[in-house]
């Protein structure tokens, strides 16, 4: 069984760190896999996880895949549990540059705020009675958190480019002469990047796969299957050979990547259906009702993702009822939803 920190050796110069999920009960928070590459005479890191152990294993990563004279962290989206260590780069010894999405500043710098945003939303739904202090806790498990590094920039300072890989196109980024490339996807949350380390293969997911339907407050639903179809394209055409993500602790190649990623659109899509027979011909539900039937939906599909909990349901039931179209009634966080028709007036 995997442990926090181990090491899973894609080549003799790429590695993946483990992380694991989040235990609410005991207070112990989630870490995002980290992904650890030489290109060149560059050292690459993708993400940094959180925590002081999981430190150390980045830093015995770093000395597997060497030797390099440079380096280069790539931040995929602001979440806690990616970033936490990001400052580890100003301590490496050698020139270092260090990218983080633009539209994920804020929350880098008050993660306190973007979490209450989201525990807001559901408080009507699941006991949360302080949504800002509840928060707070949660985020007072991440530490210690240091998301910036000395030289952080973001990638929106740099000029765009548009990436073709095989058959597919997206705008993003490249680095070290173009074996690294940052993609913009935008999905799991509002500046979420995947990352495509071309000399091995890799394309990293990071949390775009992370369930069926996004939780956060920022996700787009339609943004998160538009990029895994995209991946899986990557792999049918033989342009990527790993996949890997940021919590499913695996390197799926080839085949698998493509049934994976079909899996999670097939999931998706059932989801959406069962959300859709919970609202009834009318297109109307009670959140908290729609919720438990939602995670009972969650629960047949196999389709909950990372880090399933009581919050993270209620937070993904509340994007699914837009997502359907429906809207609350009233300020109420109990009040119900219901779908506007087209003929009512504004």
């Amino acid at each position: 069984m995997a442990a926090l920190g181990d090491l899973i050796e894609i080549d003799d110069r790429t590695v993946l760190v483990l992380g694991r999920e989040l235990d609410l009960d005991h207070g112990r928070p989630d870490v995002a896999n980290a992904l650890v590459h030489r290109a060149g005479d560059t050292l690459v890191l993708v993400d940094t996880g959180v925590t002081t152990a999981f430190r150390a294993a980045l830093r015995e990563a770093t000395r597997r895949v060497g030797p390099w004279s440079r380096a280069l962290l790539l931040t995929t989206h602001g979440h806690p549990d990616h970033v936490g260590n990001n400052d580890l780069v100003d301590e490496l010894g050698v020139p270092a540059e260090h990218y983080v999405p633009a539209p994920d500043l804020d929350q880098m710098r008050d993660p306190v705020a973007y979490w209450a945003r989201s525990l807001a939303r559901v408080a009507g739904v699941v006991p949360v009675p302080d949504p800002a202090g509840a928060a707070e806790g949660l985020m007072a498990l991440f530490s210690p958190m240091r998301p910036f590094a000395a030289g952080t920039r973001t990638y929106e300072e740099l000029v765009p480019e548009r990436i073709r890989i095989g058959s597919t196109r997206f705008g993003g980024w490249s680095f070290v002469d173009g074996a690294v490339r940052v993609l913009r996807s935008q999905g799991h949350c509002a500046g979420h990047v995947i990352v495509h380390l071309r000399d091995c293969g890799v394309l990293h997911l990071s949390d775009e796969g992370n369930g069926a339907c996004g939780a956060m407050v920022d996700a787009d639903q339609l943004k998160i299957q538009t990029v895994l179809g995209a991946v899986a394209r990557i792999f049918e055409e033989g342009e990527a050979s790993f996949l890997t993500d940021g919590h499913t602790f695996a390197v799926r190649g080839g085949a698998e990547a493509v049934a994976y990623l079909d899996g999670l659109l097939e999931r998706a899509c059932a989801l959406q259906e069962a959300a859709l027979a919970l609202t009834g011909r009318e297109g109307r539900a009670r959140p908290e009702e729609f919720t438990a039937g939602y995670a009972r939906a969650l629960a047949a599909s196999d389709a909950a993702g990372a880090n399933p909990n009581t919050l993270f349901t209620a937070m993904s039931a509340v994007n699914q009822l837009r997502e359907l179209g429906l809207r609350p009634e009233s300020e109420d966080l109990r009040a119900p939803w219901s779908r506007p028709s087209p003929h009512d007036r504004a």
